[in-house]
């Protein structure tokens, strides 16, 4: 197992602590191993090898490919890195499996690799018995069997404890009888075993271990989707299946356990994912712009091509930036618990706000670094020819599934006010603090000389923006209290706060320790987390004046609202020479700078 991570941050620090300290503690991932760069390189050499001359026929669903491809993975070991040594795997940990996961360049096959290895497996590696290991995880580890994850109903959607699939015990009390109907479930054309949930009476929902050949199980048709066409999702029927008592998987009606502990991982790999399949976006964008003339010119020349290659490559720099911080975060918990199930995944869900914002802030990222791709390659992006049209399609799924961005930006700010209230986040501690120091307008610009210069007033604007959040966030919620969950605006405009604000912090953070590295790429690094801050701190000022106005009476709003504005100030960098800059050195890597 890899040993690299050092002792790190508490959940939620991102929004208390000052980056310097962050960039002391953060796990980038400059910091890899050999034997984790190894990994990546031989995922990368797999996936060159086997799945991109495949891809045509990975997107027509060529019957039995896609397991062919899966049980090759397991052959070279990618499947068995979260699995214990006990059971034929190499649990190599989480931040392994995430850095595999973000070297997946086919979504189709990104989708089942995920689906098999995250959700359809850590249940058992978490929640099984010793029997259920002893007889599953060996097998799942090389791919001999393949793992599906049966948790969405029809007319359920996101709420997901709202099940109607039902499970009663037999006469004989050997069998749970299960009966019901899955939707949207990926793998399920080929899946060998699910993790499926049901309802035993009228209580909270239980988890089984499902083989798909048992009598009574049988799916639909392939579903026609929009994008991530090579992957099977199907719906699965269960018409009176014996499932044998001993695959009861965890406690009785204690499955909601299981689907929202592992979300919260498949949420983070979600994220690390989003940030790869950005990377080889901008790659194809980048390298486009050298080949293709317009006027004359390599449109690379062009100042609003420059702008979105730029832009592009910030928003990656700090999706990637915030989703490595979260798993290695992540992997430290675990590791800290030992074989403890409950205790692990109690350390997890400290970062389940990070986990949640990597996952919305991954995904939103890859939506713009794809549809700007389209743009850069204007009418050909339009074109099935052209990868960056499929890129396109298949990225739209990653805003929807492992819980909407809605939903998580809910499971965000309404987690934070949760704990916040049990003293587990200082927020009212340092309200008072706070709130007199924009009062009075004396921020703290507390960038000092460890800081480097270049990046002094980009952490002096962020500690600024921590400031008002804090203050403008609990002074409103106290002001809804029991009612806060109803207040869905003022959750959604708080979330994207925290988001942009733990996107700016990791950027910041990574690029301070890279130049206390003396990293050979540190300036690169400074400039690509300017550029990240400067396009945040709009949006960050927008969001703090949306809370304002929407929340506070017409009075309140207008003592408020430019005293805010006031602290908060400006970020003042010259965005088009900065963008200009990155865009060279993108256009010179043909693709992400780093």
């Amino acid at each position: 197992m890899s040993t690299t991570i050092e002792p790190t941050e508490v959940g939620t620090a991102f929004l208390t602590a000052p980056v310097g300290e962050s960039a002391d503690r953060i796990f980038t991932l400059e910091q890899l191993d050999e034997e984790q760069r190894w990994m990546r390189e031989s995922t990368a050499a797999f996936m060159a090898r086997e799945i991109t001359p495949r891809i045509e026929a990975i997107d027509h669903q060529e019957p039995g490919l896609m397991p062919s491809l899966l049980k090759k993975a397991g052959e070279q070991g990618l499947l068995m890195l979260d699995v214990p040594e006990a059971y034929g795997g190499a649990e190599l940990g989480l931040l392994t499996s995430a850095v595999i996961n973000s070297t997946i360049p086919d979504y189709s096959f990104g989708t089942a690799f995920g689906a098999h290895t995250s959700i359809g497996t850590l249940p058992i590696v978490f929640y099984g018995t010793e029997e259920q290991k002893q007889k599953y995880l060996p097998k799942l580890a090389t791919g001999e069997w393949i793992g599906a994850y049966a948790l969405t109903e029809p007319g359920v959607g996101s709420d997901a404890m709202n099940l109607n699939t039902r499970a009663e015990l037999s006469a004989d009390g050997e069998y749970y009888i299960l009966n019901g109907t899955k939707q949207w479930i990926s793998n399920a054309g080929f899946a060998d075993i699910m993790i499926a949930f049901a309802r035993i009476g009228s209580d909270r929902p239980s988890a089984f271990i499902v083989e798909a050949n048992w009598p009574g199980v049988s799916t639909g048709a392939e579903e026609r989707k929009m994008g991530i066409k090579g992957s099977s999702t199907r719906q699965v029927y269960f018409e009176n299946v014996k499932v044998p008592v001993e695959n009861l998987l965890g406690e009785i009606h204690k499955g909601y356990k299981i689907a929202f502990n592992i979300l919260n991982i498949g949420r983070l790999k979600l994220g690390t994912g989003a940030a790869g399949a950005a990377r080889a976006a901008l790659g194809l964008a980048a390298t486009y712009t050298t080949e293709r003339k317009a006027f004359g010119k390599y449109i690379y020349e062009f100042g609003m091509i420059q702008k979105k290659l730029a832009r592009m490559a910030a928003e990656t720099y700090a999706a990637e930036s915030e989703a490595f911080r979260t798993a290695a975060n992540i992997e430290y918990a675990r590791r800290g618990a030992g074989d403890d199930t409950e205790a692990a995944f109690k350390a997890i869900e400290e970062y389940a706000i990070e986990a949640s914002i990597a996952k919305v802030h991954g995904s939103e990222v890859l939506a713009m670094v794809v549809d700007e791709g389209v743009q850069i390659f204007g009418g050909y992006g339009f074109m099935q020819d052209y990868p960056i049209e499929k890129a396109y399609r298949d990225a739209r799924i990653q805003r929807i599934y492992e819980g909407t961005n809605e939903i998580n930006r809910l499971v965000a700010a309404g987690t934070l006010f949760r704990r916040a209230l049990k003293g587990k986040v200082p927020l009212m501690a340092l309200y008072p603090i706070v709130d007199a120091r924009i009062q009075a307008n004396q921020p703290l610009n507390s960038a000092g000389e460890t800081i480097p210069a270049a990046l002094r007033e980009a952490v002096n604007a962020l500690d600024r923006a921590k400031d008002v959040t804090i203050a403008v966030g609990v002074k409103i919620a106290m002001k809804y209290m029991q009612s806060l969950e109803s207040e869905e605006e003022f959750i959604e405009y708080l979330a994207n706060l925290l988001i942009d604000i733990y996107a700016v912090d990791s950027a910041l953070a990574r690029a301070v320790q890279a130049a206390r590295r003396g990293d050979e790429n540190s300036a690169t690094h400074v400039r690509l987390a300017q550029l990240e801050t400067w396009l945040a701190f709009s949006r960050i000022r927008a969001n703090l004046d949306q809370v304002i106005m929407s929340n506070m009476s017409e009075r309140e709003a207008q003592d408020e609202l430019p005293r805010v504005r006031n602290y908060i100030g400006d970020y003042l960098v010259n965005g088009v020479a900065l963008q200009r800059e990155i865009a060279a050195l993108v256009v010179e890597k043909h693709g992400y700078p780093l």
